[in-house]
Protein backbone atom coordinates (compact mmCIF):
# COMPACT_ATOMS: atom_id res chain seq x y z
CA UNK A 1 0.00 0.00 0.00
CA UNK A 2 1.42 3.37 -0.99
CA UNK A 3 0.28 6.62 0.58
CA UNK A 4 1.54 9.93 -0.84
CA UNK A 5 1.30 12.74 1.68
CA UNK A 6 1.83 16.08 -0.05
CA UNK A 7 2.93 18.67 2.48
CA UNK A 8 0.61 21.63 2.89
CA UNK A 9 1.82 24.53 0.82
CA UNK A 10 2.89 27.58 2.79
CA UNK A 11 1.90 31.17 2.13
CA UNK A 12 3.71 33.02 -0.67
CA UNK A 13 7.42 33.86 -0.35
CA UNK A 14 7.47 36.11 -3.42
CA UNK A 15 11.18 37.05 -3.49
CA UNK A 16 12.84 33.86 -2.27
CA UNK A 17 15.36 32.34 -4.67
CA UNK A 18 16.02 35.54 -6.65
CA UNK A 19 19.42 36.31 -5.14
CA UNK A 20 21.46 36.42 -8.37
CA UNK A 21 23.82 34.06 -10.18
CA UNK A 22 26.62 34.29 -7.62
CA UNK A 23 24.32 33.54 -4.70
CA UNK A 24 22.77 30.61 -6.53
CA UNK A 25 26.15 28.88 -6.38
CA UNK A 26 26.13 29.04 -2.58
CA UNK A 27 24.77 26.08 -0.65
CA UNK A 28 22.17 28.26 1.09
CA UNK A 29 21.87 31.64 -0.65
CA UNK A 30 20.16 34.36 1.39
CA UNK A 31 16.68 35.29 0.15
CA UNK A 32 16.09 38.74 -1.32
CA UNK A 33 14.41 41.14 1.09
CA UNK A 34 11.57 43.64 0.80
CA UNK A 35 12.20 46.98 2.52
CA UNK A 36 9.51 49.53 3.38
CA UNK A 37 11.09 52.99 3.69
CA UNK A 38 9.46 55.59 5.92
CA UNK A 39 6.66 57.09 3.80
CA UNK A 40 6.78 60.85 3.20
CA UNK A 41 4.16 63.33 1.99
CA UNK A 42 1.19 61.10 2.73
CA UNK A 43 -0.60 63.59 5.02
CA UNK A 44 0.62 61.80 8.16
CA UNK A 45 3.16 62.80 10.77
CA UNK A 46 6.40 60.87 11.01
CA UNK A 47 5.20 58.83 14.01
CA UNK A 48 1.96 57.76 12.30
CA UNK A 49 3.78 57.07 9.01
CA UNK A 50 6.34 54.90 10.82
CA UNK A 51 3.58 53.01 12.65
CA UNK A 52 1.75 52.34 9.37
CA UNK A 53 4.87 50.97 7.66
CA UNK A 54 5.69 48.86 10.72
CA UNK A 55 2.18 47.38 10.86
CA UNK A 56 2.34 46.49 7.17
CA UNK A 57 5.79 44.93 7.63
CA UNK A 58 4.58 42.80 10.55
CA UNK A 59 1.57 41.65 8.54
CA UNK A 60 3.71 40.66 5.56
CA UNK A 61 6.10 38.80 7.87
CA UNK A 62 3.11 36.74 8.97
CA UNK A 63 2.61 35.95 5.27
CA UNK A 64 6.22 34.62 5.19
CA UNK A 65 7.55 37.57 3.17
CA UNK A 66 11.11 38.54 4.23
CA UNK A 67 10.47 42.23 4.93
CA UNK A 68 11.78 45.06 7.08
CA UNK A 69 10.48 48.57 7.77
CA UNK A 70 13.46 50.84 7.24
CA UNK A 71 16.06 52.13 4.83
CA UNK A 72 16.49 49.82 1.80
CA UNK A 73 19.86 48.23 1.13
CA UNK A 74 21.33 47.96 -2.37
CA UNK A 75 19.97 44.47 -3.08
CA UNK A 76 16.54 45.03 -1.50
CA UNK A 77 13.23 45.20 -3.25
CA UNK A 78 11.18 48.20 -2.08
CA UNK A 79 7.56 48.76 -1.15
CA UNK A 80 6.62 52.43 -1.11
CA UNK A 81 3.51 53.82 0.54
CA UNK A 82 1.87 56.78 -1.15
CA UNK A 83 -1.50 58.48 -1.30
CA UNK A 84 -3.79 60.01 -3.90
CA UNK A 85 -6.59 62.49 -3.08
CA UNK A 86 -9.87 61.58 -4.74
CA UNK A 87 -12.67 64.00 -4.07
CA UNK A 88 -13.17 64.12 -0.31
CA UNK A 89 -11.19 60.91 0.22
CA UNK A 90 -7.57 59.80 0.35
CA UNK A 91 -6.61 56.51 -1.29
CA UNK A 92 -3.41 54.74 -0.15
CA UNK A 93 -1.18 53.45 -2.97
CA UNK A 94 1.44 50.70 -2.68
CA UNK A 95 4.17 50.34 -5.29
CA UNK A 96 6.78 47.58 -5.58
CA UNK A 97 10.22 48.31 -7.07
CA UNK A 98 12.97 45.81 -7.86
CA UNK A 99 16.60 46.38 -6.75
CA UNK A 100 17.33 48.19 -10.03
CA UNK A 101 14.61 50.74 -9.23
CA UNK A 102 12.09 49.57 -11.84
CA UNK A 103 8.46 49.60 -10.77
CA UNK A 104 7.10 46.05 -10.92
CA UNK A 105 3.54 46.59 -9.74
CA UNK A 106 1.04 48.80 -7.95
CA UNK A 107 -2.05 48.22 -5.85
CA UNK A 108 -4.27 50.47 -3.80
CA UNK A 109 -6.09 50.29 -0.49
CA UNK A 110 -9.61 51.34 0.42
CA UNK A 111 -10.43 55.04 0.48
CA UNK A 112 -10.49 56.91 3.79
CA UNK A 113 -12.16 60.28 4.26
CA UNK A 114 -9.63 63.10 4.18
CA UNK A 115 -10.81 64.44 7.53
CA UNK A 116 -10.36 61.07 9.25
CA UNK A 117 -7.02 60.42 7.54
CA UNK A 118 -5.56 63.70 8.77
CA UNK A 119 -7.16 63.97 12.24
CA UNK A 120 -7.42 60.34 13.42
CA UNK A 121 -6.05 57.91 10.84
CA UNK A 122 -7.28 54.32 11.41
CA UNK A 123 -3.80 52.84 10.97
CA UNK A 124 -4.72 49.33 12.10
CA UNK A 125 -7.56 49.13 9.58
CA UNK A 126 -5.53 50.69 6.76
CA UNK A 127 -2.70 48.20 7.30
CA UNK A 128 -5.07 45.25 7.71
CA UNK A 129 -6.76 46.02 4.40
CA UNK A 130 -3.43 46.59 2.67
CA UNK A 131 -1.65 43.37 3.64
CA UNK A 132 -3.66 40.86 1.54
CA UNK A 133 -3.62 43.25 -1.43
CA UNK A 134 0.16 43.66 -1.23
CA UNK A 135 0.67 39.91 -0.73
CA UNK A 136 -1.42 39.24 -3.83
CA UNK A 137 0.62 41.79 -5.79
CA UNK A 138 3.89 40.17 -4.68
CA UNK A 139 2.62 36.74 -5.70
CA UNK A 140 1.68 38.09 -9.12
CA UNK A 141 5.10 39.69 -9.55
CA UNK A 142 6.81 36.43 -8.60
CA UNK A 143 4.66 34.48 -11.07
CA UNK A 144 5.66 36.89 -13.85
CA UNK A 145 9.33 36.61 -12.86
CA UNK A 146 9.22 32.83 -12.99
CA UNK A 147 7.51 32.87 -16.36
CA UNK A 148 10.39 34.88 -17.84
CA UNK A 149 13.23 33.10 -15.99
CA UNK A 150 14.64 30.19 -18.06
CA UNK A 151 16.14 28.65 -14.90
CA UNK A 152 12.79 28.61 -13.10
CA UNK A 153 10.96 25.33 -12.55
CA UNK A 154 8.13 26.84 -14.58
CA UNK A 155 10.31 26.49 -17.67
CA UNK A 156 12.37 23.35 -17.02
CA UNK A 157 12.17 19.91 -15.47
CA UNK A 158 13.08 19.61 -11.77
CA UNK A 159 16.41 18.02 -10.85
CA UNK A 160 16.35 15.35 -8.15
CA UNK A 161 19.07 14.23 -5.76
CA UNK A 162 18.67 10.75 -4.27
CA UNK A 163 20.66 10.28 -1.06
CA UNK A 164 20.03 6.59 -0.38
CA UNK A 165 18.21 4.36 2.11
CA UNK A 166 18.87 3.59 5.76
CA UNK A 167 17.48 1.26 8.41
CA UNK A 168 16.70 -1.77 6.24
CA UNK A 169 17.69 -5.28 7.34
CA UNK A 170 19.86 -7.50 5.14
CA UNK A 171 20.99 -5.91 1.91
CA UNK A 172 17.90 -3.68 1.84
CA UNK A 173 19.72 -0.34 1.98
CA UNK A 174 21.78 -1.19 -1.12
CA UNK A 175 19.04 -3.06 -2.98
CA UNK A 176 16.37 -0.42 -2.39
CA UNK A 177 18.71 2.42 -3.32
CA UNK A 178 19.76 0.72 -6.57
CA UNK A 179 16.15 -0.05 -7.48
CA UNK A 180 14.89 3.43 -6.55
CA UNK A 181 17.46 5.18 -8.71
CA UNK A 182 16.47 3.02 -11.65
CA UNK A 183 12.74 3.56 -11.09
CA UNK A 184 13.08 7.33 -10.69
CA UNK A 185 14.85 7.52 -14.04
CA UNK A 186 12.22 5.26 -15.55
CA UNK A 187 9.53 7.61 -14.18
CA UNK A 188 11.14 10.50 -16.06
CA UNK A 189 12.94 12.17 -13.17
CA UNK A 190 16.26 13.87 -13.87
CA UNK A 191 18.86 12.91 -11.24
CA UNK A 192 21.54 15.38 -10.15
CA UNK A 193 25.23 14.68 -10.19
CA UNK A 194 27.89 16.28 -7.99
CA UNK A 195 28.13 19.37 -10.21
CA UNK A 196 24.46 20.34 -10.14
CA UNK A 197 22.27 21.75 -7.42
CA UNK A 198 19.10 19.72 -6.93
CA UNK A 199 15.61 21.20 -6.69
CA UNK A 200 14.42 18.29 -4.55
CA UNK A 201 16.15 15.63 -2.45
CA UNK A 202 14.74 12.13 -1.84
CA UNK A 203 15.81 9.70 0.87
CA UNK A 204 14.37 6.45 2.25
CA UNK A 205 14.08 5.12 5.79
CA UNK A 206 13.01 1.56 6.62
CA UNK A 207 11.49 0.59 9.98
CA UNK A 208 10.80 -2.98 11.08
CA UNK A 209 8.45 -3.96 13.91
CA UNK A 210 6.95 -7.27 15.14
CA UNK A 211 3.48 -8.15 13.86
CA UNK A 212 0.97 -10.85 14.93
CA UNK A 213 1.26 -14.33 13.49
CA UNK A 214 5.06 -14.62 13.39
CA UNK A 215 5.26 -11.73 10.92
CA UNK A 216 7.04 -8.43 10.65
CA UNK A 217 5.62 -5.02 9.82
CA UNK A 218 7.79 -3.24 7.25
CA UNK A 219 7.38 0.52 6.84
CA UNK A 220 9.31 2.40 4.17
CA UNK A 221 9.22 6.21 4.30
CA UNK A 222 10.41 8.17 1.26
CA UNK A 223 10.97 11.79 2.30
CA UNK A 224 11.04 14.56 -0.32
CA UNK A 225 12.72 17.85 0.63
CA UNK A 226 12.74 21.04 -1.43
CA UNK A 227 15.86 23.07 -2.25
CA UNK A 228 15.59 24.88 1.09
CA UNK A 229 15.53 21.62 3.07
CA UNK A 230 11.83 21.86 3.91
CA UNK A 231 9.56 18.86 3.58
CA UNK A 232 7.71 18.90 0.27
CA UNK A 233 5.92 15.62 0.96
CA UNK A 234 6.50 11.94 1.58
CA UNK A 235 5.48 8.51 0.35
CA UNK A 236 4.78 5.89 3.02
CA UNK A 237 4.64 2.16 2.27
CA UNK A 238 3.33 -0.36 4.81
CA UNK A 239 3.26 -4.14 4.53
CA UNK A 240 3.57 -7.31 6.59
CA UNK A 241 5.91 -10.15 5.63
CA UNK A 242 6.84 -13.46 7.26
CA UNK A 243 9.37 -12.95 10.02
CA UNK A 244 12.95 -13.02 8.70
CA UNK A 245 11.93 -12.95 5.02
CA UNK A 246 14.01 -9.82 4.39
CA UNK A 247 16.80 -10.47 6.85
CA UNK A 248 19.27 -11.36 4.08
CA UNK A 249 18.46 -10.58 0.43
CA UNK A 250 15.59 -8.35 -0.72
CA UNK A 251 15.78 -9.49 -4.35
CA UNK A 252 12.76 -8.61 -6.46
CA UNK A 253 10.98 -7.14 -3.43
CA UNK A 254 13.23 -4.08 -3.68
CA UNK A 255 12.11 -3.42 -7.26
CA UNK A 256 8.42 -3.84 -6.39
CA UNK A 257 8.79 -1.38 -3.52
CA UNK A 258 10.74 1.12 -5.64
CA UNK A 259 8.36 0.90 -8.60
CA UNK A 260 5.41 1.79 -6.38
CA UNK A 261 7.28 4.52 -4.49
CA UNK A 262 8.74 6.27 -7.56
CA UNK A 263 5.26 7.10 -8.84
CA UNK A 264 4.35 8.59 -5.46
CA UNK A 265 7.53 10.66 -5.37
CA UNK A 266 6.79 11.94 -8.87
CA UNK A 267 3.31 13.03 -7.73
CA UNK A 268 4.71 14.84 -4.68
CA UNK A 269 7.14 16.80 -6.86
CA UNK A 270 4.51 17.57 -9.49
CA UNK A 271 2.31 19.08 -6.80
CA UNK A 272 5.13 21.43 -5.76
CA UNK A 273 6.32 22.56 -9.19
CA UNK A 274 4.68 25.83 -10.34
CA UNK A 275 2.69 25.68 -13.54
CA UNK A 276 2.34 28.24 -16.30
Amino acid sequence: MVLALAACGGLPRPFEGNAGLTAQRLSQPPPARLAIPLPRDIFLGDAAAAELSQRIAEGLLAEEVPVVAGVPQKADWRLTIGTEPRGSDIVPLYRVFDPAGAQRGITEGLAVSSEQWIKAPPLRRIAGEAIPRIASLLTRIEAERRQSDPTSLVNRAPVLAFTGVSGAPGDGNIALARAMRAELVKAGQELADATRRADFTVSGVVMVAPAPGNAQRIEVDWLVLDANGKEAGRVVQLNEVPKGMLSLAWGDVAYVVAAEAAGGVKDVIANRVPRK
